[in-house]
């Protein structure tokens, strides 16, 4: 099971995109532009965000801090020597970094959290002094610093990241940025390539307002106030402020194409290239090499063509201009795969070779069409989008959080799930129209309804569920992630169907589809049915759900829920459940759980707790495994089977006999295996069976009602291996025999399997998941068996009651069946899950744990009356 995550895209910032009535944006007081130099092209970007701010917020104060210069007082002058190197001598040491950062996720994830460290430390004084408002940069090492402080809290404004190169790279891209502005299309691809939990969106070209689209006359303007030749065509070949790469190759290749070619040389800081080019002697006219100037638009403007070799700044400045850009023999690393993506943007051509630049100059210097498409393609890319509103609505940028990795306890149940045995949790909870909102209940009896009104309740308290807005990043290999999920169709995952009215699915067919089919992990994996069942009007049984009633004409709505375990466990789900379709107001359900073990504090507390763990481990280490002989491997076919119970009677007779309702209703299951026959066979009269306890200590904030938090809740429980007895004793002695087990094995038990869940989740990925699947199945147990906490008071969603809520749990590798117990209101839901080869009569045994309540509880003369509520 793999999936990768949904990029994190946001729309165009363009005219088009803002058309209608928008509130102002707030100007931000301080604005911080991080950049640095390295070349021009970072402070030219860094320009043209200043240039558009001072515009749009008059009384802004701008500052600009240069990374590498705050960085040490070295690292600068280092840091640009190496480059020039790597670049003018060594390229093949560039590329090969270059590519070692798209082939090794780890040397990535390295590099960019060293120099993440070190800019961070740098940039945090500056931070922590000007206080900015809004943040923005246009350097990589510099955003890699700002994604460091706001992992740690250190910045709590809207950041965003301006690239000013067509290919963003590992070293550009970071998670906790709130938006990435990238070249193109084919940019924003790399984008996701680099950095998958990232958020983007294509940007206008980030250059100063002097660039802009010049038509024949503003050319031909441009020309004669720069004194150059307006009776041909005109090149211009411009590598950078520093003169990078194969500069007298490209001369040489351009005036070989046509005679009545100029050619205009912006050599920048470069002297010696401009001696060696004014040297040549070429005809008047015909070669001008320009030392540093400030009059880049003007040049830009008055060429036909621009030559350079990296789709940098210098290709950002042609396209907004118009122009034409050829990319010539692209310089190592950055500079080739910047190439590579303009061309496959459509927004200019490769020359890897001088007579491919002098082939292409020819053709459209003789072809004036050509030359003309390839400036409308360039105009229609700087005009569709407008830099101006991009920098307009950077105060206003949601915060974008990266993934998260599981914690161990979450992560468990991704290793162990299979396509046969996926792990998810889910309910059916069950609704009665009397009291519904509308006369006789009819929004309850269309489902579409229903379902319709509890999309708009998920969108309304999405705040409030951040269990339902993450979804998995699954990497074959490599640990779970999750990612914040933006943008949730709850269309997608809450939808309606009716069945039994007339030929189709019955009730039951209904239940076990959708049980059975697994959630989906491309998006955040929870799903909601809404199903309806009309069956006979006059019917009063609106509460049943067993596979056969689907034949007794009885009308009845249920809403099913289904989510991966590793959102939460019963608990956590539970309480989620509740808030998303409850009537209640959120604000009732406040703060959630604390870990018991967080309330003892000392050292004689923390030696009691070692001495329980040691105890623990001990047990699990001797308890063997669970069954002779290998287990058989699980289908993917199962059966599901309900029933309730009177939860008050439940409690009375647990407190007649003098033990828990845990223990009680465990003790039943045993008496039920006993009399109905075990899922394996057994040699000592025992099943063992993993048994769920929570972890949590919950605070309620209202009498009866289950409280969930804002944090995403997760995976809190503990376990213990219960050898369950199912040999011949009496049921009261039977269930005495399962209390005392749980008094001496919970406490122990429970904190090495907390303990051995987060070694295990230490692990390297691929290790991790093998020994999930390992130590989860049929192997360590056979059983399955959970008593979970539920909702007291009543329950209304969209007016109608809630009758009952009966839990589905997952099954493990090998083990084929699990019985969970949910206590909802005054009912107390069973629900049994099963293999239909392990344990094909998951209807005879439910039937089987009615009736052995209904013995117990008739023995036990708890002052009630024996009756017991039989299938659901």
């Amino acid at each position: 099971m793999t999936a990768g995550p949904t990029p994190q895209a946001v729309p165009s910032t363009g005219p088009d995109a803002n058309a209608g009535p928008t509130d102002p944006t707030p100007a931000p007081r301080r604005l911080l532009v991080v950049s640095a130099t390295i070349g021009e092209g970072h402070n030219a970007t860094a320009a043209a965000v200043e240039e558009r701010a001072g515009e749009l917020w008059p009384g802004c104060e701008i500052r600009r801090v240069d990374t590498l210069d705050v960085m040490g007082r070295v690292t600068g002058p280092a840091f640009r020597w190496i480059y020039r190197v790597n670049v003018d001598r060594t390229p093949w040491l560039y590329d090969f970094f270059y590519r070692e950062l798209w082939r090794r996720p780890w040397f990535a994830a390295a590099s960019c959290r060293f120099t993440g460290v070190w800019a961070g430390w740098a940039l945090r004084p500056v931070v922590a002094e000007f206080q900015p408002d809004l943040v923005v940069s246009t350097y990589p090492l510099g955003t890699g610093g700002l994604d460091w402080l706001r992992r740690r809290g250190g910045l709590d404004v809207p950041v965003a990241a301006i690239i000013s190169d067509f290919a963003p790279h590992p070293f550009w891209v970071y998670s906790e940025v709130d938006l990435h502005y990238v070249a193109s299309e084919p940019s924003l691809r790399a984008m996701f390539r680099a950095r998958p939990d990232a958020r983007g969106a294509v940007g206008a070209p980030p250059v100063v307002s002097a660039f802009h689209p010049a038509d024949f006359a503003a050319m031909v303007a441009a020309r004669a106030a720069l004194d150059l030749p307006t009776d041909g065509p005109l090149v211009l070949i411009s590598c950078g402020s520093l003169g990078f790469g194969s500069v007298d190759r490209a001369v040489d290749a351009t005036l070989a194409a046509d005679p009545s070619i100029h050619v205009v040389v912006a050599c920048g800081r470069n002297d010696a290239l401009r001696t060696r080019l004014a040297a040549r002697g070429e005809l008047a006219g015909r070669l001008v090499a320009l030392g540093w100037t400030n009059r880049m638009p003007e040049l830009t403007a008055a060429a036909d063509v621009v030559v350079t070799n990296a789709g940098g700044a210098t290709a950002l400045e042609a396209l907004a201009t118009g122009r034409a850009v050829l990319l010539f023999e692209p310089i190592a690393g950055h500079g080739k795969a910047n190439a590579a993506l303009m061309e496959q943007a459509g927004l200019g051509q490769v020359c890897p070779r001088p007579e491919q630049l002098t082939a292409t100059l020819r053709r459209l210097v003789r072809s004036p069409e050509l030359l003309e498409t390839a400036r409308r393609r360039a105009a229609a890319h700087a005009g569709r989008l407008d830099f101006a509103a991009e920098v307009a609505a950077l105060p206003e940028l949601p915060r974008h959080r990266g993934s998260r990795p599981l914690a161990a306890s979450d992560a468990l149940f991704v290793g162990a799930s299979t396509a046969q045995v996926p792990q998810q949790v889910g309910a059916l909870v069950m609704l009665d129209p009397a009291g519904a909102s509308d006369p006789g209940g009819s929004a309850v009896s269309d489902p579409e309804r229903i379902a319709e009104g509890l999309r708009e309740r998920f969108l309304a308290r999405a705040e409030a569920l951040p269990m339902l807005r993450r979804r998995l990043w699954l990497r074959p290999g490599r640990r779970p992630r999750w990612l914040a999920a933006e943008d949730i169709d709850a269309a997608a995952h809450i939808t309606a169907r009716t069945v039994g009215a007339g030929p189709g699915a019955r009730w039951a067919d209904a239940v076990r589809e959708f049980f059975d089919a697994p959630v989906a992990v491309d998006r955040p994996p929870w799903q909601l049915l809404v199903l309806r069942d009309p069956g006979d009007a006059d019917s009063t049984d609106a509460d049943s759900t067993d596979a056969d009633s689907a034949d007794r004409d009885i009308g009845r709505t249920a809403v099913l829920a289904k989510l991966h375990h590793a959102l939460g466990d019963g608990l956590a789900v539970t309480a989620t459940l509740a808030v998303l379709i409850s009537d209640r107001p959120v604000p009732s359900l406040t703060a959630m759980s604390v870990p018991a073990e967080d309330a003892e504090r000392g050292t004689r507390a923390r030696l009691a707790r070692a001495a329980r763990l040691a105890t623990g481990l001990i047990d699990l280490a001797t308890s063997g495994r669970a069954a002779v002989g290998t287990p058989r491997p699980s289908s993917d076919r199962r059966c599901y089977a309900m029933a309730r119970l009177p939860a008050a009677r439940v409690r009375a007779v647990a407190r007649e006999l003098g033990t828990s309702t845990s223990a009680l209703l465990l003790g039943v299951l045993g008496e039920a295996l006993h009399r109905h026959g075990a899922p394996v066979s057994t040699s000592n009269g025992r099943i063992r069976t993993v048994v769920p306890l929570t972890a949590r200590r919950v605070r309620r904030s209202l009498p009866g009602e289950l409280a969930t938090g804002r944090d995403a809740p997760g995976n809190d429980t503990a376990a213990i291996m219960l050898d369950l007895p199912i040999g011949p004793m009496p049921a009261r002695a039977r269930i005495a025999e399962v209390a005392r087990a749980v008094d001496q094995l919970g406490d122990a038990q429970s904190v090495a399997s907390r303990f051995a869940v987060l070694a295990l989740g230490r692990l390297p990925g691929a290790l991790h998941a093998r020994l999930a699947r390992l130590v989860y199945g049929g192997r360590f147990f056979s059983l399955i068996a959970s008593v979970m906490p539920g909702w007291r008071r009543e329950l209304r969603v969209l007016g109608a009651r809630v009758t009952s809520v009966y839990p589905v749990l997952p099954l493990a590798n090998g083990v084929g069946l699990a019985v969970g117990y949910l206590s909802w209101g005054d009912v107390l839901g069973i629900g049994v899950t099963a293999d239909s080869e392990l344990f094909p009569d998951a209807d005879g045994f439910v039937d089987t744990l009615v009736e052995v309540f209904g013995d117990v509880a008739s023995g036990a003369n708890a002052g009630h009356s024996s009756e017991v509520v039989g299938h659901a």
